[in-house]
């Protein structure tokens, strides 16, 4: 493997860890705030209106989601273009 092939690969490895890992982090917090959600609507009686995730947390998690694809994304490309040289 040619020198810049590879330095762009380690580039794409470098870009793609962190995005892994900001997804990773993004679902288990979804998970965790909608797990909380539910046993808060447990606890509720019927008549009661439904609890909703506040919009600041639902917004979060977009940006989190986008941010992580945008990187693994861009480690696929990246890896894609090392193969090319």
């Amino acid at each position: 493997m040619p020198l810049p092939a590879l330095l762009i690969n380690t580039a794409a490895l470098l870009i793609a860890c962190p995005g892994a890992g900001l997804l990773f982090v993004t679902r288990l917090r979804e998970q965790r705030a909608m797990a909380n959600l539910a046993a808060q609507s447990e606890e509720r009686a019927i008549d009661q209106p439904m609890l909703f995730l506040d919009v600041r947390t639902e917004r979060s998690h977009r940006l989190g989601y986008r941010i992580s694809f945008a990187c693994l994304s861009l480690a696929l490309l990246l890896s894609w273009l090392s193969t090319r040289l």
